[in-house]
């Protein structure tokens, strides 16, 4: 066979795959219930469906002789270490995850975690946006990070208040319209 097609060192196919947001050092890794609970979901199905239909695959496609052209089992390897790194993943992020409802925020007059807030930019464009974990993010439906530079500038506002909202593109001014604590739903896939 040709050294061409053989990786150096054992390298893992991981590289290939995009890197995972990672939770700032000193930082909790705030989530919704919502939120955890579709990750849990995403493990289960990871662990008990996803998992062993493609070792299967690989075991049958292994069967076969010749792995060094087979497809099957050469894209269901690689498969199978995407499915494995994805479950050390969440496996990682529910182990220091911390639940916080909205539902139970007791400021409800200052924007934290969990809150649904409109406000308006220095254009007097409205936005609304809900301040999630970093495991819920989903800007096309509004959710946004905790850590991201909107949420740090709304954080502690109230109503009526006017916030300073810097960024690489420069300096907005953001007036909180409306702080509202609801049930956080992530959009379905």
């Amino acid at each position: 066979m040709s050294k061409a097609f053989v990786k150096e060192g054992g390298q893992d196919d991981d590289d290939d795959l995009p890197e995972m947001p990672a939770i700032p050092a000193g930082a909790k890794n705030y989530i919704t219930p919502a939120g955890h609970l579709r990750l849990k979901t995403e493990l289960l199905d990871l662990i008990d469906r996803q998992r062993p239909e493609v070792v299967n695959i690989v075991s049958w496609a292994a069967s076969n002789g010749d792995r060094s052209e087979n497809g099957d089992y050469l894209y269901g390897k690689k498969r199978l270490r995407e499915i494995d790194r994805r479950i050390r993943f969440i496996t990682k992020r529910l182990d220091f995850a911390e639940v916080v409802d909205p539902m139970r925020q007791e400021n409800i007059d200052q924007v934290f975690f969990g809150a649904t807030v409109t406000y308006a930019d220095s254009r007097g464009v409205e936005h609304t946006v809900t301040i999630v974990g970093m495991d819920e993010v989903d800007p096309a439906n509004g959710a946004i990070s905790w850590i991201s530079p909107v949420a740090r500038a709304l954080t502690k506002s109230r109503e009526g208040d006017v916030v300073t909202l810097r960024t690489p593109a420069g300096v907005d001014e953001l007036e909180v319209i409306e702080i509202r604590y609801q049930p956080f739903e992530p959009a379905r896939d």
